[in-house]
């Protein structure tokens, strides 16, 4: 038991003294999360407007489907891309194996069902009278789209709120496309998988400690936004 709290000691000495390394994971950690919850907004708030606004056949069952993927695996997601990117696979000129931009676009792959679905749930709970005074009053598809989001923007912030926890969270992803290289790809998930199968606990755990921060950080976000609302 005494390690353990001896463990604890050395982690906050660690963070209080910002450590190049803890503070380097840190930072390259939350530039690539946000990176991938940036990227997956422009992306899928729009998508997931016009799927909630058009009328086609297959729609619910669309929405089945996209809902089907927030609790898909990370490590399908990496198998996934690995495949497609590696040096044999179809993308692999590309050449981005094993870097910060191949984690990004895993990410983003991995988070975009999740914002897809809840901005489509966040436009579906506004009040049907919005759309309808928008449109009464002369307001085309594109002007009726907006002011529903914007009726709707908390709770859209929500889900890409939530869609950057589950980035930052994942590890399998980053493990198998990012590789984990020191001072490139790794991040604090692969780095608490790697330092503990090392026996560096006080790392571990400061790196651990960092990431309930930012967590606990996204639910007090999350929690301001809902009493705004």
């Amino acid at each position: 038991m005494s390690e353990f709290w001896q463990g604890f000691a050395k982690a906050f000495e660690l963070i209080v003294t910002l450590d190049p390394e803890v503070v380097e994971i840190t930072i390259r950690t939350l530039v690539i999360s946000l990176s991938s919850c940036f990227l997956a907004a422009i992306i899928c708030v729009p998508l997931g407007s016009l799927i909630h606004f058009k009328q086609f056949w297959g729609k619910r069952l669309l929405i089945n489907f996209v809902q089907t993927f927030y609790s898909i695996p990370t490590v399908v997601v990496g198998l996934v891309v690995f495949v497609l990117f590696s040096g044999t696979g179809p993308l692999g000129v590309f050449k981005l194996m094993y870097t910060p931009a191949i984690m990004v676009l895993g990410q983003v792959i991995l988070i975009s069902p999740i914002v897809t679905g809840l901005v489509i749930s966040a436009l579906s709970n506004v009040d049907k009278n919005i759309t309808d005074t928008a449109r009464s009053l002369g307001a085309n598809g594109w002007q009726t789209m907006l002011v529903t989001i914007k009726d709707a923007r908390f709770a859209v912030i929500a889900a890409v709120t939530l869609s950057f926890g589950r980035a930052i969270s994942e590890v399998g992803l980053a493990l198998m496309v990012g590789g984990n290289i020191r001072g490139f790809t790794r991040v604090l998930t692969t780095a608490i998988s790697l330092e503990t199968a090392k026996g560096d606990i006080e790392l571990s755990i400061a790196l651990g400690i960092i990431l309930i921060v930012i967590a606990l950080i996204i639910n007090l976000g999350l929690n301001r936004l809902q009493q705004r609302r």
